[in-house]
């Protein structure tokens, strides 16, 4: 498998309006992670990059929203880069990683470091670019030269869930959206239940994913010796009858 490490930075996107239908994306992915975020308890819940930054989760049960973006806007809070997070370990709840992978220069090092702040039992939300999808096909072809879209690195979600499964985390949930090219900018008007059909279906043409993950800590169990019985003492090579018939012949004696 070839590193995921790049020598070139890749562009970075600063808002969604740089995509082809954007905007559709966008709230596309903000429905699944609404939907994802209910499950998600605690103090603290960090949007991790400018894309992440920009999905409001007003279902959120964790009220404390920490934006960290690489570029500042008007959402920022924090700036910084995501492969050098300034938190304490064990103090994040909850992260969202919108599209954030596919522009990292080395996703490995942002993951590890999600790793290292999150609690023993946080969630963290990853949205990614399908490269089996229809969107992933058009990367390789002439088509609008020059757009974000092009820069996207396509992590298949298969490779992602391996990166979270050595780092301790358990894939609750998986969902594929927008099942559609995204190359152009109009988007085609699929039904709930037509896309709940390709989803369950035909997963692998759907352009995004949302996965969920969370943190899994077993607690080290001390294990006790067995206790060992100290056997009993017992005369061998002679019986009691033995033993009395000595006493009596003695005592004839």
């Amino acid at each position: 498998m070839r590193s995921a490490f790049r020598k070139k930075e890749p562009r970075y996107p600063v808002d969604w309006n740089q995509f082809p239908a954007g905007e559709a994306i966008r709230q596309a992915i903000q429905s699944c992670c609404d939907d994802f975020s209910q499950r998600i308890f605690g103090y603290h819940f960090v949007k991790l990059g400018n894309l992440s930054v920009q999905i409001p989760l007003p279902k959120c049960s964790i009220r404390h929203h920490i934006h960290q973006a690489r570029i500042i806007n008007e959402q920022t809070g924090v700036l910084g880069k995501s492969h050098e997070l300034p938190y304490v370990e064990n103090s994040i709840d909850g992260f969202l990683l919108a599209n954030e992978l596919d522009f990292a220069q080395d996703p490995h090092q942002v993951l590890r470091e999600v790793d290292r702040t999150i609690t023993q039992s946080g969630y963290v939300i990853i949205s990614g670019f399908n490269p089996y999808s229809m969107t992933g096909l058009g990367k390789y072809l002439p088509v609008k030269r020059g757009n974000m879209l092009h820069d996207a690195r396509f992590f298949s979600a298969g490779r992602i869930k391996d990166w979270l499964q050595l780092l301790g985390f358990e894939i609750v949930e998986q969902r594929q959206i927008l099942f559609s090219m995204l190359f152009f900018s109009y988007q085609f008007n699929v039904s709930p239940k037509w896309q709940e059909w390709l989803n369950r279906y035909c997963p692998w043409c759907g352009s995004v994913y949302v996965i969920l993950a969370r943190k899994r800590v077993w607690p080290m169990t001390v294990v006790k010796p067995k206790l060992r019985l100290e056997p009993r003492f017992s005369p061998v090579g002679a019986s009691m009858r033995e033993v009395t018939q000595i006493k009596k012949c003695r005592s004839q004696l």
